[in-house]
């Protein structure tokens, strides 16, 4: 886990950006977590 700036949400693994919040986190708009778990699975 890395701190980024606020409104950031970045999900990397080995540090590749498998999911990207953008614009939508700024607002608290986040991904599922199903969605999220899914991807790093993939």
């Amino acid at each position: 886990m890395v701190r980024g700036r606020y409104g950031e949400f970045k999900v990397l693994v080995d540090g590749d950006t498998i999911i990207d919040g953008g614009g939508a986190a700024f607002l608290g708009v986040l991904p599922s977590g199903r969605k999220i778990l899914a991807a790093v699975r993939k």
